[in-house]
């Protein structure tokens, strides 16, 4: 124990110039997680924004529970689809669409 105290105040003694190292390395940690994790995700965030701001009528998109149709109408909130075979009308909250594919059609 005694062995251990006297490393501890040792290293203290010692190690004075080694603080600004270890007040480095947390910062150093929280901006590779910002740059790896957080930014990336409030990349797509903004995108996916500002294709629900860029929806209109007609366009193709598919719904995060994977159903596909054409929208009919746009509201505050929501949409009504076209669903095929029958051309069945649903109601879609706009936070539910994953993807707009009609560009994605036009360039195959």
């Amino acid at each position: 124990m005694l062995t251990y105290v006297a490393m501890i105040f040792a290293g203290s003694a010692f190690g004075a110039g080694s603080s600004g190292i270890s007040l480095l390395l947390p910062l150093l940690m929280i901006g590779v997680v910002y740059l790896m994790m957080i930014r990336p995700q409030q990349k797509k965030q903004k995108m996916w924004s500002e294709m629900l701001a860029s929806l209109k009528t007609g366009d193709k998109v598919t719904t995060t529970g994977g159903i596909r149709g054409t929208i009919l109408s746009l509201k505050d909130d929501a949409l009504v689809l076209r669903v095929a075979p029958d051309g069945l009308k649903i109601e879609v909250v706009k936070s539910a669409i994953a993807a707009v594919t009609t560009q994605e059609e036009g360039s195959k």
